[in-house]
């Protein structure tokens, strides 16, 4: 029997690299997805993780789970609280880490695997990443993962396919993959417009990653492509 595998899709490159990385290792018709709507202030990434679903023809659950919202203290969740560069100088993180996020959407998403005998998750996590979100390591998700596991029993691989690559590497990867087309689909200004806004923490670090890369940005270019005109959705 073939493994199945579901795929936590934000809509953003990394998750959108990671969806055509199941593909390829566990093949078409064996892989989903499960896009989590968390109160995120920047919404349209949920419309562009419905069009990746579509375009890499993957059956897609969206699950509400607003409480970080109503949890607020970031500047991914909390309107008092706009993006900025650097970290807070009592955590040591960026105002954009929300505590716990990936814990929480992996332990939904291995519930929701559970009934679908489904045993493996990938998720887009990286520890090379510029934010160093403690829910991002290694050996976070290795022990999440026994938990699960224990707490469920019911064994779960979860897959973290970037954990130690460079954001080039990823683009380099996305390109071995057939993935650059569903780029331009993707969202990952934490600003909440398209075209990106170029200057927030996540706009920076993908345009580092195409550049070191020496690929151009589909989303970019797909901008560049059309007369400009204002921001599809600003949020900030």
């Amino acid at each position: 029997m073939m493994e199945r595998a579901l795929v936590v899709l934000s809509g953003g490159q990394d998750s959108t690299t990671c969806l055509y990385w199941a593909l390829n290792r566990f093949g078409a018709g064996h892989v989903e997805a499960v896009t989590f709507d968390y109160g995120q202030r920047h919404r349209i990434e949920l419309d562009c993780a419905a069009r990746v679903a579509v375009r890499a023809g993957v059956a897609q659950t969206v699950l509400p789970i607003n409480t970080f919202a109503a949890l607020g203290g970031n500047a991914l969740t909390d309107a008092n609280i706009g993006v900025r560069n650097g970290v807070d100088a009592k955590t040591g993180l960026p105002n954009t880490f929300v505590p716990g996020r990936n814990l929480i959407f992996l332990t939904f998403a291995a519930a929701l695997a559970h009934p679908r005998g489904i045993r493996h998750l990938v998720t887009g996590v990286a520890q090379t990443d510029y934010s160093g979100y403690p829910d991002c390591r290694q050996t976070t998700l290795q022990t999440l993962e026994r938990a699960l596991c224990l707490g469920m029993e019911y064994e779960l691989t979860i897959h973290t396919p970037l954990m130690f690559q460079s954001k080039a590497d990823t683009v380099r990867l996305a390109r071995d993959l057939g993935a650059l087309p569903a780029l331009a689909d993707t969202q990952t200004c934490y600003n909440g417009i398209q075209p990106p806004c170029g200057e927030c923490p996540a706009c920076v670090l993908r345009a580092k990653g195409f550049a070191e890369a020496g690929i151009p940005d589909p989303l970019v270019e797909r901008f560049r492509a059309k007369p400009l005109t204002a921001p599809e959705s600003s949020l900030f």
